[in-house]
């Protein structure tokens, strides 16, 4: 899956409020911009799981091998290669 096509994934329901993987990236800088030294990289939007979101979407988007759960978490999952499709898509922002 290209870059431009793992940004456009779908995303659930996610406390960024995020329709995107794209959308969500951009809030999270945003934040992270806006709230400088206050900025917290575990609670970004007021949960510890934020890249478990972005996680799903790759999955329930088939970037990744992996299922989610009844409850809609991505379980099963090769998280450096999840983080790595990440990274990627995130340097392909222009």
């Amino acid at each position: 899956m290209d870059n431009k096509a793992v940004l456009d994934l779908p995303m659930e329901k996610n406390d960024a409020n995020a329709k995107t993987i794209r959308e969500y990236l951009k809030t999270l800088l945003s934040t992270v911009w806006e709230e400088e030294e206050s900025f917290s990289g575990k609670h970004p939007f007021g949960n510890s799981g934020w890249q478990g979101d972005v996680y799903q979407a790759l999955v329930a988007g088939g970037a990744i091998l992996g299922t989610c759960d009844e409850d809609g978490y991505a379980t099963d999952y090769d998280r450096n290669e999840a983080a790595a499709i990440i990274q990627k898509a995130i340097r392909s922002l222009t």
